[in-house]
């Protein structure tokens, strides 16, 4: 039996569409009537709506737990789509899996919404930006309670529209016009298989409904559930930013930061994630499919890793960290620990969430400053944005008793209770590189002498209110996964992955959170001694080694064989036929008929004098003709 593909549908107190309709409203007036709205209140409309749906969505959790603990509370609204045998429903599910999404992506967004009331005060599009943000939660809540594939495509397309609309917010410069449409682009690569294997589901089920999908998962063949789960996956590979359609991610922080926060941290790209785990029986019906899925999360891991040390710009490393971080979901999901996967989701939610915004206190108390060479010394002058800069430094490297610990000790250990040796030091190696980009990113920013000539400030009430309770859940938040088997979140989620199994592996449970421990303090101690200690002249040593910083700066150049082996020849191939087969040959062809046509026009009006002699001898000279062919003829 598939856990999670049968469970009974019982109807919920609380219609599950109110969740969404908060932040729909919100995107709806603000864009119809946003001109009209003075000074803030704007962004507090929107932020209390989406307040809203975070507060309904406690109260589904609350319907949920005073049901029998293991039902799918399930609204059908009405029929979608009716074309023959081809039949959707608009459908929306509540399961242990959608509410932990729903609960994460309302509870941060409401958070980095209240943020962005201070960051985004000025802006002359101000509520127009809360619409934006109001309408893209709107788009992911569809996503993660969505009870079938087509609206859940629906919810997928939608925050990538959203992802497009704010990564190009400031349209008005090139750079961040251009990283809209880079994502929006390659984005669509995986979208476009993604939407192939929706139909190839159609085909084989008859049904895009999960129940009746993941009911019948198991009866697929090996090759079928293979070419379904890596098409799948190729929609996850471009929405979750892995390799090799992860270039969008770097360059879409040329948007506001709290759009780095919500969407590219905590939200958008961890969809891929929850499509993974959502589909999981079809993925395991697969021989080759997770295999497949973990050595990807896993190379694209070690690969972000080493990336993200050679960035000076402090939001593009927190945006290869995510890259990075997002692959250890992907391998954690690979190895079949998918409740590991989902905290390890939640935890990196509340740090990276934690950490965008920590990154835009800095730029904001430095003029939009993001270079990290031009930092420095920020302890002193920015006491909250460093501490709790701090808490999710500790946490994402893996430093116990943070959340981070718990999370990613338990996605690593499970290449090791799965008796894939080889997987498990890949993956402490990734834990590495995390624990030192992190600490150098720390070292330079906040420790050291200053190196700017601006006055830092510390972040506004409001501003530092978000960074308090994202970083206070990026602490206490571990208690959610203390134990892969017994703990809340685990427990929990296990009518939708069944009950985790107890760990079988060659080392022990405290073996592997030791090995994972020590990884961390060993990179935090590397990074220390390059950048914190003082004794060793780290700017000399990257002028030293500057072919191998500009490698890891430029992402070892993977956009540039993309820009020069496929964007470049594609420019060259359309301007080709713009400007030379279309206008030579296709406007050629038809200019050229027409200058025939006008030709014989030319000679015809040349005939026509007026004159009535010359007519009456034409009529003549027709006459004869005439005569004369019928003499000849008889």
């Amino acid at each position: 039996m598939v856990i999670g593909a049968d469970l009974p549908a019982i109807n919920s107190a609380m219609p599950i569409w109110i969740v969404p309709l908060f932040p729909l409203t919100g995107a709806l007036v603000l864009l119809l009537t946003g001109r009209r709205w003075r000074g803030l209140l704007s962004g507090w409309f929107a932020s209390f709506l989406v307040g809203a749906s975070f507060v309904s969505t406690i109260v589904l959790l609350l319907d949920f737990l005073g049901g029998d603990g293991e039902a799918a509370l399930v609204n059908r609204l009405y029929q979608w789509v009716a074309a023959g045998s081809f039949s959707v429903d608009v459908a929306f599910r509540v399961d242990p899996l959608a509410l932990v999404m729903a609960l994460t992506v309302s509870g941060v967004a409401t958070l980095i919404h209240i943020y962005s009331i201070d960051y985004m005060r000025g802006d002359p599009r101000f509520a127009r930006f809360f619409a934006y943000l109001n309408l893209f939660v709107f788009f992911m809540l569809v996503l993660v309670l969505a009870n079938n594939f087509l609206l859940l495509f629906v919810g997928w397309e939608g925050v990538g529209l959203c992802s497009y609309l704010l990564i190009g917010f400031w349209f008005e410069r090139k750079p961040a016009a251009d990283a809209a449409k880079k994502a929006f682009i390659v984005t669509r690569i995986g979208d476009s298989a993604f939407l192939i294997g929706i139909v190839f589901i159609w085909l084989r089920f008859q049904s895009l409904d999960f129940e009746v999908v993941f009911a019948r998962a198991p009866e697929l063949a090996a090759g079928t559930a293979t070419v379904l789960a890596l098409l799948l996956f190729a929609g996850a590979v471009g929405k979750s930013a892995q390799l090799p359609l992860h270039t969008w991610l770097p360059d879409a922080m040329e948007g506001p930061t709290p759009v780095s926060a919500l969407i590219h941290a905590a939200t958008m790209v961890t969809a891929g994630v929850y499509l993974v785990v959502r589909a999981h029986p079809i993925f395991e019906a697969s021989e080759v499919a997770l295999t497949i899925v973990a050595t990807v999360g896993i190379v694209t891991a070690i690969y972000a890793g080493l990336s993200a040390i050679g960035q000076d710009d402090i939001k593009r490393m927190l945006a290869y960290s995510t890259i990075s971080q997002l692959g250890f979901m992907f391998f954690g999901a690979g190895m079949g620990a998918y409740s590991a996967a989902i905290f390890l989701l939640v935890a990196h939610a509340f740090f990276k969430a934690m950490l965008f915004l920590g990154a835009g206190s800095v730029m904001h108390g430095l003029r939009g400053e993001t270079d990290m060479m031009r930092m420095g010394g920020l302890r002193r002058a920015m006491p909250l944005t460093f501490w709790t800069w701090v808490i999710g430094w500790l946490a994402m490297a893996g430093i116990p008793p943070l959340s981070g610990f718990f999370a990613k000790d338990q996605v690593v250990a499970s290449a090791s209770e799965n008796g894939r040796l080889w997987f498990w030091i890949a993956a402490l190696v990734g834990s590495l590189l995390t624990a030192v980009y992190m600490s150098r990113a720390t070292f330079m920013t906040f420790f050291g002498r200053p190196r700017s000539e601006q006055k830092p400030h510390d972040a506004p009430p409001r501003m530092g209110l978000a960074l308090v309770v994202l970083a206070a859940a990026a602490a206490f938040g571990g208690i959610l996964g203390l134990s892969a088997v017994n703990g809340i979140l685990p427990a929990f989620l296990e009518p939708v992955f069944g009950a985790a199994e107890e760990p079988h592996g060659p080392l022990t449970v405290l073996a592997l959170a030791l090995a994972s421990s020590a990884v961390a303090v060993v990179g935090i101690g590397i990074a220390y001694l390059v950048y914190g200690s003082g004794r060793i002249d780290w700017v000399a040593l990257r002028s030293r080694f500057a072919g191998a910083k500009r490698a890891s700066q430029r992402g070892f150049y993977v956009d540039d064989v993309y820009t020069g082996g496929l964007v470049a020849p594609a420019k060259l191939g359309s301007a080709f036929l713009a400007y030379v087969f279309d206008r030579r040959v296709l406007d050629g062809a038809v200019n050229g008929l027409g200058r025939i046509i006008g030709a014989f026009a030319g000679r015809g009006r040349a005939v026509q004098t007026g004159r009535v002699r010359s007519y009456a001898l034409a009529v003549l000279l027709g006459v004869v003709g005439v005569l004369s062919y019928l003499v000849v003829r008889f």
